[in-house]
């Protein structure tokens, strides 16, 4: 074995996170850089180029307009950028929710084109079948139960879910077919910490909770979110750092500068050799 490979880092995959049920908690967040991703790394399991790039990166209303080439373009840049945690690239609405073997089809191109090690999809009624048919042919699944961000048009926005009885129980319902059809994790959004935990016992692949209590198997958020980029956050977002007002303030000490003419200064300057 050459030292090339001996020193080569492993990287995460599906069989890592699902045997991580029960245990340690995941440590997850999104990605859509190779800045960022390389920066996040050390600290996670699993990075999620999540379709929120729409949103968070491109400006977008909501995610349903986000394209496969839009996937596909940032998590090339996420896999450049990241070297340990396993990379997850969402599946963007529309490709994956009609046959199955169409879904296969765009799975696999996102994988060849990214390199990731498996996608995302939400997991609608129609879904498991989709799952459990890529799943026998090699594409490992991730899940995603409770709200669900590309159903925003037909939810009339991004709503809590499971509130009463029947909510929950389709939810729950949702969650064990997911399972069962081979999802090697399952995203929970959105639901109360009572059924986030009921999701949690019932089925075999860890519980990746974004407001959905403590009580999942691990968490996600969205790290501009996390990061404070923008002046509002959800409830269940704990902010970790102040980035839109470190940005403003360096933009405004940057203004500051230029126009005092004080930058560039001499150490920013190049200067012809004498002689």
């Amino acid at each position: 074995m050459s030292a090339h490979r001996e020193d080569k880092i492993r990287r995460l995959a599906a069989p890592d996170i699902a045997a991580r049920k029960g245990g340690e908690p995941l440590v997850c967040l999104t990605a859509y850089t190779a800045p960022v991703a390389a920066a996040l790394d050390d600290a996670c399991d699993l990075l999620l180029v999540g379709d929120s790039l729409g949103m968070v990166v491109h400006g977008l209303p909501n995610t349903v307009g986000v394209t496969m080439e839009m996937m596909i373009l940032h998590g090339q840049a996420v896999m450049r950028g990241s070297k340990r945690a396993m990379v997850v690239v969402d599946m963007p609405f529309g490709s994956y929710e009609g046959a199955p073997k169409e879904a296969y089809a765009n799975a696999v191109r996102i994988m060849k084109e990214t390199g990731a090690q498996g996608v995302k999809v939400e997991s609608g009624p129609t879904i498991p079948d989709t799952i459990a048919y890529m799943v026998r042919r090699g594409v490992p699944v991730m899940g995603h139960v409770g709200l669900r961000p590309q159903a925003v048009l037909v939810d009339g926005g991004f709503k809590a879910k499971g509130k009463d009885e029947a909510g929950r129980a389709l939810i729950l319902e949702e969650a064990r077919l997911t399972a069962e059809a081979g999802a090697f994790a399952v995203v929970v959004e959105g639901v109360a910490e009572s059924l986030a935990r009921e999701i949690t016992a019932a089925i075999a692949p860890p519980t990746i909770g974004i407001g959905a209590s403590a009580g999942c198997d691990g968490q996600i958020l969205v790290t501009d979110d996390m990061l404070g980029l923008f002046d509002w956050t959800p409830k269940f977002v704990r902010r970790y750092a102040d980035l839109k007002g470190e940005i403003e303030r360096a933009a405004a000490d940057y203004a500051r500068d230029v126009k005092a003419r004080t930058f560039p200064g001499e150490a920013e300057t190049y200067y012809a050799k004498k002689g």
